[in-house]
């Protein structure tokens, strides 16, 4: 739970994966953020946007093109190969935290992951049957940070 603690006290946050397909998890993980009013950046190299039903977010196309990435911890929402490369540019930017969801990564992705960020969320754990997932476990998360949060509609 502390490196959960950790990426939640970033100020900013990021999903590499954004989907504008509801159906796509990368859709589910960043109105996760925007449901919870935290201040979020989708990453999506093919679209210039995400919409959903109350707002439209501008897309960057990397983590480097985030505004802030020292104080972004970064959800990732790819598959395994893409991953890799998306947390090797992260790291190169100055990216703290990364929350890897079930099914991003394989054992070199962890093993990059891990030698590279502080705080990492990856694997068995969490509330959830497939290990660590911001849907399942980020409101614990937020709380242990003691983020305060307001819900609001999608």
């Amino acid at each position: 739970m502390e490196a959960v603690k950790r990426f939640f006290s970033s100020p900013r946050f990021a999903v590499a994966g954004a989907s504008n397909d509801p159906a796509k998890f990368g859709y589910k993980i960043l109105a996760w953020y925007h449901q919870h009013s935290l201040p979020v950046t989708p990453l999506n190299p093919r679209a210039a946007q995400i919409t959903l039903p109350s707002r439209a977010y501008d897309t960057v196309s990397s983590p480097s093109k985030l505004a802030s990435p020292t104080q972004t911890s970064l959800s990732v929402v790819t598959p395994p190969p893409v991953t890799l490369q998306v947390l090797q540019e992260a790291h190169s930017v100055g990216i703290p935290a990364v929350w890897l969801q079930p099914g991003t990564f394989d054992d070199r992705v962890l093993e990059y992951a891990r030698g590279h960020f502080s705080a990492v969320i990856a694997g068995d754990g969490g509330a959830g049957s497939e290990g660590w997932c911001v849907l399942v476990d980020g409101e614990e998360g937020l709380e242990a940070a003691g983020v305060q949060w307001t819900s609001q509609r999608l």
